[in-house]
């Protein structure tokens, strides 16, 4: 395998293929430029997701943290909500979440927290990795170096958290059928049957590491695949499916049609919009229109943004958290403000399950009454340097809509719009178009087909 394309380090972090791209030596290298970064010695909070390769990842995290004069608090296998959520309780200096969330097994990725919980915005993930690319680690006396230590109640402690805001009891009422994916959902999920007497039928949710039992993508097509055809036959209320850390969530509705995961955001936030006080929708440039109309019925506010979790956290900052009704992506992410704006899969799946009880509907019914917009999603090899070139060959051709630059190129017309950008995860060009009503193939075939022509 081509090792620079199995390797991506970015603001987003480290992420990559283990062994070919992903090695030992820039795990201890980035958790030392981590334990560097922090700016007062002090625990730091470390979880992994069961990826064969995780249990490496871990080591090395230790030690370049021990090895700067930080505390390690292992919470063992946990998804990446329950790491943000230990940050808080522990008033930690920051937080690792070891996992690739919906990238294939062979990859694995590190994930970096503040000591709020939250991913680091912009300004300090630049920080963070001009100090990994210096080398340049603030590293302790061997006196001073740091202790290790476990916490095994970091789920229960989450699902406390859970249980304030969401009604266990109402949520009773419906069958659910969920697909684990192999990864960190299942014991939190199984826990929650045993604990709350949910009815959740759990699928895929033996923990594996070296080969999951599909592609662990939040998305329509996967949803289509694996969840959707069993839902009649279980007779499922809703289904869900997560990718393997739990931050990201598809759904499929009661009559086995799979939902697209821009809709997760979509009837979370038209439910936060009406519960108040918050108004503002927090999101990015890729992710549907449709946001726009619930907004304007209930008197909020789109606020967009390039894609990525750091602009994310940008964008949350400049705002008080009263005035946010919801924040997230259209790729099943999505974070709510009783939760201090963690990117929580299962939360998203409550809060979902919370809106049909409100409205006494089923959630095909709930999706039904909205208006319907058709997305187009895809993605193309980056074999090319040649990315401000075809940037700019796209402003040009489509010269009658509304540009917007933050993040690669986004035009917009009235009832249609594009977003072509480089992933920050994978060497890809993302290309994505949407229309009101019917999909805009003739406009997306036209752009995938101009992106490839600069590999050419």
């Amino acid at each position: 395998m081509d090792k620079q394309r199995s390797l991506r380090i970015s603001q987003v972090g480290l992420r990559g293929v283990v062994g070919p791209g992903l090695t030992a030596a820039h795990v201890l290298d980035f958790a030392a430029a981590f334990g560097t970064f922090l700016e007062k010695r002090g625990k730091v909070i470390v979880g992994y997701d069961p990826r064969a390769s995780s249990a490496m990842l871990l080591e090395g995290v230790t030690a370049g943290l021990l090895a700067c004069g930080h505390d390690v608090v292992d919470l063992g296998m946990v998804s990446t909500p329950v790491i943000q959520h230990a940050i808080r309780r522990h008033n930690a200096a920051g937080g690792v979440s070891i996992g690739a969330s919906h990238n294939a097994a062979e990859w694995n990725a590190l994930k970096f927290f503040g000591p709020n919980g939250t991913y680091l915005s912009t300004n300090e993930a630049g920080e963070l990795l001009d100090i990994y690319h210096l080398k340049k680690f603030d590293f302790a006396e061997w006196q001073q170096l740091g202790k290790r230590s476990a916490d095994r109640e970091a789920m229960d402690y989450y699902l406390g958290q859970l249980e304030q805001v969401f009604d266990f009891a109402a949520l009773r009422r419906f069958r659910v059928l969920v697909d684990c994916t192999n990864g960190s959902s299942a014991p939190l999920l199984r826990r929650m049957v045993e604990r709350y007497g949910l009815q959740l039928i759990l699928i895929n949710e033996r923990l594996e590491g070296v080969e999951f039992a599909h592609e662990p993508s939040t998305n329509r097509k996967m949803v289509a695949m694996q969840l959707a055809p069993l839902m009649r036959h279980v007779g499922a209320d809703a289904g869900f499916l997560f990718d393997v850390d739990a931050d990201r969530v598809a759904m499929a509705t009661e009559t086995g049609e799979a939902v697209s995961e821009e809709m997760v955001l979509v009837l979370i936030a038209q439910e936060m919009l009406q519960m108040g006080p918050g108004k503002l929708i927090i999101t990015n440039l890729s992710t549907t229109a449709l946001l726009e109309e619930i907004a304007s019925k209930h008197g909020g506010r789109v606020i967009r943004g390039p894609v990525g979790r750091q602009a994310a956290t940008d964008m949350l900052s400049g705002y008080k958290p009263e005035q946010i009704a919801v924040a997230g992506e259209g790729t099943g992410a999505v974070m709510m403000p009783q939760f201090r704006f963690v990117y929580d899969g299962i939360a998203s799946m409550l809060a979902v399950l919370s809106a049909l009880v409100r409205r006494g509907q089923t959630l095909s019914a709930l999706l039904n009454a909205l208006p319907r917009y058709s997305i187009l999603k895809g993605e193309v090899p980056l074999e090319t340097h040649r990315i401000p070139e075809l940037l700019l060959a796209l402003e040009e051709r489509y010269a009658d809509g509304q540009r917007n630059t933050q993040d690669g190129l986004r035009v917009d017309w009235q009832d249609r719009w594009f977003h072509v950008r480089v992933s920050q995860t994978e060497p890809i060009v993302r290309v994505i178009c949407e229309q009101r009503g019917d999909p805009p193939e003739s406009l997306y075939y036209e752009i995938v087909d101009l992106v490839r022509s600069f590999n050419i």
